[in-house]
């Protein structure tokens, strides 16, 4: 199989050395057993993150068995334009998500990985699972996630604890077949959800979440609670067969992924 990874950046210049020290690696490991891309979503960015990243990995720098591409959106459009440009460029039978920060750790990936098995579609992360934990994460961040995550599992499905982060990891057929609208931060809770009342099956990976050490979170507190909110009207709509999200479900045959 091949695996993608889709990296949106905006304003990470200060993050880039951090993506050639530790995402790098570990795309160069993946590479001695599948072809491994990875492609870098610059969204509208203004501190020159674009002109480092070619810097870094443009021109055949990246590591042997690893391709890199980018994709630029000219003027910020939001981390769900960015997740879409991303997605309808991926070629890879596994596509995997990641923010550009490594509050999820780059070498968790090939881990992550192994949670696929025939019948499941989508891997998660999930520092709010049992077994994984926060560290230094500021309380706002964890009330919005956590709060918007509890009300998912009344929604939706109780024995998934974590439903905002972007680490994740999709079959091809998730992203052809499951649309989601939202530009903002709301995209991946969108897209899991809706894939999920499809019929596609969800694993969780429990993790670790830590703070963002370079940089400053693009996420606008208010706005993205109003967007969860208004989704999650949505979300208690199709349940009472008002407005149903999907026009067609869609249900998965997935090969296993062998990391």
């Amino acid at each position: 199989m091949n695996l993608t990874i889709v990296v949106p950046c905006c304003n990470e210049v200060d993050n880039v050395s951090k993506l050639d020290a530790e995402l790098m690696p570990v795309a160069a490991e993946l590479a001695r057993k599948h072809g491994v891309e990875i492609i870098f979503v610059d969204d509208g960015s203004t501190d020159g993150t674009l002109a480092a990243l070619r810097e870094a990995f443009g021109d055949d720098r990246a590591p042997a068995g690893v391709t890199v591409r980018f994709e630029q959106h000219p003027v910020n459009r939001g981390l769900g334009a960015a997740m879409r440009t991303g997605f309808a460029a991926a070629r890879g039978d596994i596509v995997v998500s990641t923010d550009a920060d490594g509050t999820y750790r780059f070498d968790t990936i090939p881990t992550m990985l192994t949670y696929f098995t025939p019948e499941i579609a989508i891997v998660t992360a999930s520092p709010y699972h049992p077994l994984g934990r926060v560290e230094n994460v500021s309380a706002h961040r964890l009330v919005l996630s956590q709060g918007a995550s509890f009300l998912y599992r009344l929604l939706v499905r109780w024995d998934i604890h974590t439903w905002t982060c972007l680490f994740r990891a999709y079959r091809r057929e998730v992203l052809q077949n499951i649309t989601f609208e939202a530009d903002g931060y709301l995209a991946g809770t969108e897209l899991m959800v809706k894939a999920m009342l499809a019929g596609y099956r969800v694993a969780e990976f429990p993790t670790v979440l830590f703070s963002r050490v370079a940089g400053a979170s693009k996420a606008k507190l208010i706005r993205t609670i109003w967007a969860h909110l208004k989704f999650q009207a949505q979300v208690l709509r199709h349940h009472f067969r008002i407005a149903p999200l999907l026009a067609t479900p869609k249900i998965h045959g997935g090969q296993v992924w062998r990391p």
